[in-house]
């Protein structure tokens, strides 16, 4: 890893990046690709025995690495992850705010209030916590990038995913009034909106009663155009593109990365 030579459009030599939800999924195959080109990292997640393995291989491969563990639904817990990478680093170049949860499917009208409430806490309090004090070190900086981590639920209707679109599309409106904020700040903040991509949240998921997880997943293959579900490492590479130094001018952005779904 120490040994990678990356492109100049894909170089984090000397940045500083913060991700939140780096146990699985997502967050620790972005730290991977991160530090491997150079980046240090401050990674967090509310999955402590999650997080030790990450940290190990990243260290073990000559990566600084901070972590701490972080419940992205407080922002105490999101503020101290901006603070130990100003600590520890003196800067902040880029944040990822990463965490979420997905509910089991459910149709509208049986959506309790408490899963409601448990889809807003994390999928939104947790990127607007970590925007609120990401974006205050950016700003006094004079520069920085922030990638938020939607979904296509957040782009359109999800059929028994009520609770999860509704906190998703919220992300999209964060990133957007924000990008619009900050621009002057030269701090740019965009979102990625996968499709049914294969990790732990959707290879662990509860089947809807009457169903197995494989046919689920077979039934959200048939809805793209690619007939098959994504892989992390494809949404992973866009992540680490929209994180790239050289996209100076992209901002307020949303890319769909679901094999072809958004052209319908």
């Amino acid at each position: 890893m120490a040994d990678f030579r990356p492109d100049p459009l894909l170089d984090f030599s000397g940045k500083v990046a913060l991700i939140t939800g780096a146990a699985s999924g997502f967050g620790a195959l972005l730290a991977e690709e991160l530090g491997r080109r150079g980046a240090s990292l401050v990674l967090g997640d509310i999955n402590e025995d999650g997080l030790a393995p990450v940290v190990e291989k990243l260290t073990d491969a000559g990566v600084a690495v901070q972590a701490v563990a972080c419940d992205v639904s407080s922002e105490t817990d999101c503020a101290a992850m901006v603070a130990l990478a100003r600590e520890n680093f003196g800067r902040l170049d880029i944040a990822v705010n990463n965490a979420g949860i997905a509910p089991p499917m459910q149709y509208f009208e049986d959506v309790e209030e408490e899963t409601f409430d448990l889809q807003h806490s994390v999928n939104v309090k947790g990127v607007f916590f970590g925007m609120k004090h990401q974006l205050k070190l950016m700003r006094t900086q004079g520069s920085g990038i922030i990638l938020n981590v939607s979904s296509m639920a957040g782009l359109g209707g999800a059929p028994k995913s009520s609770a999860y679109a509704g906190a998703k599309h919220s992300v999209i409106g964060l990133t957007r009034t924000a990008a619009v904020e900050y621009a002057r700040h030269n701090v740019r903040v965009n979102a990625i909106c996968p499709f049914y991509t294969l990790t732990p949240m959707i290879t662990d998921m509860t089947a809807p009663e009457g169903a197995t997880v494989e046919q689920v997943h077979g039934i959200f293959a048939a809805g793209c155009p690619m007939k098959r579900l994504g892989k992390p490492e494809e949404v992973v590479s866009a992540m680490v593109m929209l994180c790239s130094p050289a996209l100076s001018y992209v901002t307020g952005q949303t890319l769909a990365v679901d094999g072809g779904v958004s052209a319908f």
